[in-house]
């Protein structure tokens, strides 16, 4: 099997890749080690940055996106008992996020090559990506039973963290950026209406808390807790009332209730691989850098990974310059790094340390506050919420 590009993964980032190449006029095949279901219904991040979702909409994804999606104009930080809220448009010249789930952006973006192309291969293990460093790279996968090869122009790799591409690249010349923090996020899918219309932020002495959503009537929760904490230590009327406590306001806000249908417990880390290119394989999206999820960045910076990238060789097939190619990875790591600076900045503001002491109790408060009371300091956060230009 011959391509121009070979994808790995069937994420969002190896579907939108797709997709963006599929509408320039270049070949491509992607290949996913899972099948079609449970690519589909594979829970992960439902916050979409305002690029992300101008770039859906311009590559033909977008109608069920403007019509489910759930267009937010600000969050809400709680501390100390007070509630505050941050008003993005105002603050970003007009940009908001919209609350749209990836298992849906991955159901409209599989659509869209049934029946327009590129082929996407479901239950394709990918063994190894092979000549990475050469004019002719391969990626030999097994399929109903039988090796394969793809022989391919480049190779992008958006097979996430524990995917193989990484794997590709020599140690000698890989670096690796990374910390993992002490605590986790206990998450929660429930079948009741939010209890506020926007996201909440919650920094409470007893952990951090957040309300979000998926849907009208489903609810989406979170729970600071120790790493290493399992799903099942928690029941369901333990979760409803710690909730109830860390996301408590003075004004009598009240946090409705509901039969719990998903527990899982989601890791803190945050990681970068440089580069994120070597030879002709292109790393994308968690396979080269990871972020804790407090600021919503992992799926967004996957979208701008392969923005960079689908320009990058569409570029290369119109002038025959490589020059966009050659600067891939240094084009991308400048918003990983600075998505990185966000998300670590999000998390140790709103997230109680083992250990912390009073004064690190105050410092967190001093900084909410000037949150609350700064239109630069809110700005600052709003930007980087509502995310940095693609590209």
């Amino acid at each position: 099997m011959r391509t121009t590009v070979g994808i790995v993964g069937a994420g969002p980032a190896g579907l939108l890749l797709a997709r963006l190449l599929r509408l320039a006029g270049i070949d491509c095949v992607v290949l996913e080690c899972r099948d079609r279901a449970y690519v589909e219904r594979r829970q992960r991040a439902g916050v979409l940055e305002q690029g992300t979702t101008d770039v859906l909409r311009a590559a033909g994804a977008g109608e069920r996106l403007d019509r489910e999606g759930l267009r937010h104009d600000g969050i809400e930080l709680r501390f100390g008992r007070r509630r505050h809220r941050i008003g993005f448009p105002d603050l970003t010249g007009g940009r908001r996020v919209t609350v749209y789930a990836q298992t849906e952006v991955c159901k409209d973006l599989i659509a869209l090559a049934e029946t327009d192309g590129p082929p996407v291969l479901f239950d394709a293990e990918v063994l190894a990506v092979e000549d990475a460093d050469t004019g002719a790279p391969r990626v030999r996968f097994r399929r109903d039973g039988r090796e394969e090869v793809l022989e391919c122009a480049y190779v992008a790799g958006c097979d996430g963290f524990h995917g193989v591409c990484r794997a590709a690249v020599p140690a000698a010349v890989s670096r690796v950026f990374g910390r993992a923090y002490p605590y986790a996020w206990l998450g929660v899918l429930a079948d009741v209406p939010p209890s506020h219309d926007e996201l909440v932020y919650a920094r409470h002495d007893r952990g951090f808390a957040l309300l979000s959503m998926r849907s009208p009537s489903v609810s989406r929760l979170y729970l600071q807790v120790p790493e290493g904490t399992g799903p099942e230590e928690w029941t369901d009327e333990e979760i409803w009332d710690e909730l109830t406590r860390r996301l408590e306001t003075a004004d009598g806000w009240t946090l409705e209730r509901g039969p719990v249908t998903q527990k899982s417990v989601t890791p803190m880390r945050s990681y970068v691989h440089e580069p994120m290119r070597y030879g002709r394989l292109f790393l994308a999206g968690d396979a080269a850098h990871i972020v804790p999820p407090a600021g919503a960045k992992g799926l967004n910076l996957a979208v701008g990974d392969v923005v960079v990238l689908a320009r990058a060789l569409e570029h290369e097939r119109r002038t025959g310059s490589a020059e966009l190619l050659d600067a891939y990875s240094a084009t991308c790591l400048r918003r990983v790094w600075q998505a990185e600076r966000f998300s670590h900045d999000l998390t140790t503001l709103l997230h109680r340390a083992p250990g912390a002491t009073a004064f690190d109790d105050r410092l967190q408060l001093a900084r909410l506050d000037r949150i609350a009371t700064s239109r630069s300091a809110a700005a600052d956060l709003a930007e980087g919420y509502t995310g940095l230009p693609l590209g």
